[in-house]
This record gives structure tokens, sequence and C-alpha cells, in this order.
């Protein structure tokens, strides 16, 4: 029990009698007036003393110091140096006053005012704490006032500075913690006090009633301004969850609108071409088995543009939680986007050494993999719209840290007909392949050949990633 209650051992054992008489003679044991006051004392400090162990049993609702959440790192300073301020002012007033007006012993009063002005800094973290070594060591001072002489004249069982000192831890209280606990602590400091007056009430100015009425101010105040900025801050997360699902809805709206579009227009162009490409064999009498190959060839393009468009598609329309489940295409695929290119009527040489397909899986990035992919892709089909006919070279090279990507087209053949005339393009190729490098950290380089032609050139880092990009 002395241990989990220091301020009422201390207490006790500071009131009882030095020069009670021995007991000599049979019968009940005379009573000191002395010691009826310290059992009066010691029964309203033991109840203090369990709110005191309870208010600091509960925790404050942040752990870091005050003010630690604020974008300034003068505001976040601030504390400290308030703190430190007062505890620089009360620690010589404090011993100024116990020494000079309460002719106290300077060991003693310096102790005291160590022991309510030091916690000060340590109520910036932890408040609770800190006001449980500062009651504590009040409680002490005033004992030790109790049995000074001629003090009858003076504020007891509180003097100024331990009242202001109070005050600031009350303050930093209010600021940091909930209001079960400043209740406690205003309802122990009501009863130490009162404990105080009930011991000596001939002492007993009302100083204790001074510092009840200011406490419970103090902690009212800076309760209601801690609850005012908890409720703001709440608010202000709100309205940035509000503005992000705003935004968030945008998106979903305007991908579902794309995704309509393509769906509408793209998607239904390549179903009729599909169609077209299967059935010509059966509607045109005599056709060549080069022809009928052809048709073959442009149904299975389309139906492999088809389910690409589907995947793209359900991307767009999901809002990016499960990602795609269908594997993206990447180089391992070249050959057979080379192949189609071919017999579209363009002349095309591959080079892509073997380890490139040995490491590529181990290597590469899915982000690069499919970026390396449909940059290959976008120039062959500019070839073949723009440059029908010429003679087009698609490198591909490794390096220790980078996957370079060339394709180099020439001049169109004057013979051949341009797809540019029957549709122009609508120049999104470039910058489709300038985000697809930026998204993975690369370089890209494209421009016209002297001799005429274009050179398509990227760079892209062997372990780059990136959101997933859409087929």
């Amino acid at each position: 029990m002395r241990r989990r209650w220091g301020c009422v051992a201390y207490a006790e054992r500071a009131m009882n009698p030095l020069n009670s008489p021995p007991r000599t003679g049979p019968g009940p044991a005379p009573r000191s007036p002395r010691g009826a006051h310290s059992r009066r004392v010691a029964t309203a400090l033991l109840g203090a003393g369990r709110a005191i162990v309870t208010a600091t049993r509960s925790p404050g609702r942040r752990q870091e110091p005050l003010m630690a959440s604020s974008p300034h790192a003068w505001v976040r300073v601030a504390p400290y140096g308030v703190a430190s301020v007062f505890a620089v002012i009360l620690l010589p007033s404090t011993m100024n006053v116990l020494t000079q007006d309460y002719r106290l012993n300077g060991g003693i009063a310096g102790a005291a005012a160590v022991l309510q002005a030091a916690p000060l800094l340590l109520a910036v973290t932890r408040p609770v704490f800190a006001w449980g070594i500062v009651l504590c060591a009040d409680v002490m001072t005033a004992i030790a006032l109790l049995r000074m002489p001629g003090l009858e004249d003076r504020s007891w069982p509180w003097p100024p500075p331990v009242i202001v000192g109070y005050l600031v831890l009350m303050v930093s209280l209010g600021l940091r913690e909930r209001r079960r606990t400043l209740i406690a602590v205003w309802l122990a400091t009501g009863a130490v006090g009162l404990a105080f007056h009930v011991t000596s009430p001939e002492r007993s100015h009302g100083s204790w009633v001074l510092l009840l009425f200011l406490s419970g101010g103090f902690l009212a105040l800076s309760g209601a301004v801690r609850e005012r900025l908890d409720v703001q801050r709440r608010l202000s997360e709100q309205e940035s969850i509000s503005e992000e699902e705003r935004a968030r809805r945008t998106l979903l709206e305007e991908r579902t609108r794309i995704a309509r579009e393509l769906h509408d227009v793209v998607a239904h162009h390549m179903s009729v071409i599909t169609v077209q490409a299967d059935s010509a064999p059966y509607r045109i009498a005599e056709l060549s088995p080069l022809a009928r190959a052809e048709f073959e060839s442009i149904a299975a393009s389309a139906r492999e543009s088809l389910a690409e468009m589907r995947r793209l598609l359900t991307v767009l329309r999901s809002d990016g939680a499960n990602g795609e489940r269908t594997p993206q295409p990447g180089l391992d695929r070249l050959e057979q986007l080379v192949r189609a290119t071919v017999r579209a009527g363009v002349s095309v040489e591959m080079s892509v050494p073997e380890l490139i397909l040995v490491r590529q899986l181990a290597e590469l990035s899915p982000a690069v993999d499919l970026s390396a992919y449909r940059i290959v892709q976008e120039a062959l089909s500019n070839v073949v719209r723009h440059a029908p006919g010429s003679f087009t070279s698609v490198s591909v090279g490794l390096t220790a840290e980078h996957l370079t990507v060339l394709v180099v087209n020439g001049p169109a053949r004057s013979d051949a007909s341009r797809v540019e005339e029957v549709s122009a393009g609508s120049g999104q190729g470039l910058a489709g392949m300038r985000e697809r490098v930026r998204l993975v950290g690369g370089e890209l380089d494209t421009g016209p050949l002297p001799g005429g032609g274009f050179r398509v050139a990227a760079l892209l880092p062997l372990g780059a990633d990136a959101e997933s990009l859409p087929g």
C-alpha cells in the first residue's frame, strides 16, 4: 500500500506526533488532536489518490507531443518553448517564496521547487504523468508548511507560485486528454484541497477554493479548444475523402463513357470486318487459294484485335480493384506481329537475339514488356498506313540495364496504295508511345530520316515498373 500511495504514506508519516506520551497503563490510549487530523487527511487523500491513479492509467488519445501534427516547425516547437519559459520562471520564484515568505528549509524548498517546475517540460508529451508528480510535490509542500509556526496570514495549502504552475499544467492536460480524465483531475484537485481545509481550517484562507475554480475553468476552456480543433480536423479529413471520392467517380464515369464509345464504334466495325472476311470465300465464287489465305489472315487479325478490344473495355469499365485476368502481349509475340505485317504487304526484317526471348521473362517487368510490344505494334501500324510497301527493320537489343527497341522504315513505294489518303491518321500513335515510355521511365526518339522514311527508337529500363497499362 505504501508503494502504491506514495503521497498518502508520506502524509501519514509526516503528521504522526513525534512527542506523544507513551502508553504506560491499562485502558484505551489517549487520542491526540494532531493524530485525529492525520487520520482525516489520510482518509481524504486516499480517495484523491485513487482518482489520481485512475486518471494516470487513462492514456492520452495521441502519443505524439502537443502540436506535433502541425506542418509548421515553429508551431511544433512552441509548446516546449512555453513550458521552458514557465519552468525557468517558476523554479527560482517558488524557491524564493518558500524560503523567504514561508521560512521553509532551503533544501526542502529547492526540492519542492524542482518537483513543481520541472514536470512542466514533461507535460508536453505526458501531461497526466507530469500532473501526478506535481500534485505529489504540492501535497508534500503543504504538509511541510503545516508544521511551520507563525504562518497563519500566508496562503495555505497552495502558495501563489504553486497555483500558477498548476494552472499551466491544466492547460496542457486540457489540450491533450479526454473529458473523463479532465473531470477526474479536477475532482482529485478539489478532494486534496478539501482534505487540507478539514485538517487545519484555521490556516486555510480559501486558496484551495481558488485553485479549484481556476483549474476547472482552465480545464474547461482548453478542453473546449481541443474538441473544436478535433472537430475541424475530422471535417477536413472528411472533405478530403469526399473530394477523392468525387474525383474517383468522375474518372470512372469518363472511363465508362470511353468504353461505351469504343464498343459502339470500333468494336462494331471490327466485328463487321471479321464477319465479312470469314464469309468472303462463301460469297465470292472462284477465289484463288492466295485470296482465300488473305481473307483468313484478315479474319484472324480482326479476331485478335477484337480480343484485345474486349480486354481494354473490361479494364475501362472496372474500378481497377481486380485488375486484368488475361495475360498481356509481350516480346514473345513479336514474331506473330511481324508475320501479320508482312501479310499486309510490308517487307519486314526482324532482329531479336534469342537471349532476349530467354531472359525477358526473368529480366523485364510486365510494364516494360508490354510497352516494348506496343511500341513495335504502333510503329508497324504507322508503316502500313503511311508508307505501304516500304522496307522496314525491327530490332530489339538488351544491355545490362536497358532494353532498346528500334523500328526503321524506308520511303513508301510509288505504286503502293496509301491508306493515309483514305483515312487520315489522328496523330495519337506517337503520343501513345511517349506516354508508355514516360510511365516506365524510359526515353523515346522519333523523326523522319534524311533519305525518306521514319525512325522510332525507345530506351526502356529493365527494372522499371508502373501501374497496369491497358492493352
